[in-house]
């Protein structure tokens, strides 16, 4: 059983390189959405505790 197969016909690899690059595409616009999300949380973390992250901050300095 051979475990690679490589068509004489080239034609035929068009459909797997779509769906490759159809794959690497979804996985692009997944981690945009992830970092876009997770600088969102950010701020909103941010806002939340912004009094205790200045409490914090001056207690490293001193």
């Amino acid at each position: 059983m051979d475990f690679f197969y490589f068509p004489s016909d080239k034609s035929e690899l068009i459909i797997p390189i779509l769906t490759l690059f159809l794959f690497i595409g979804l996985a692009f616009v997944a981690v945009y959405f992830m970092v876009r999300r997770s600088k969102k949380e950010e701020e909103r973390f941010e806002e939340d505790y912004k009094e205790r992250i200045e409490e914090v901050e001056k207690e490293l300095k001193e």
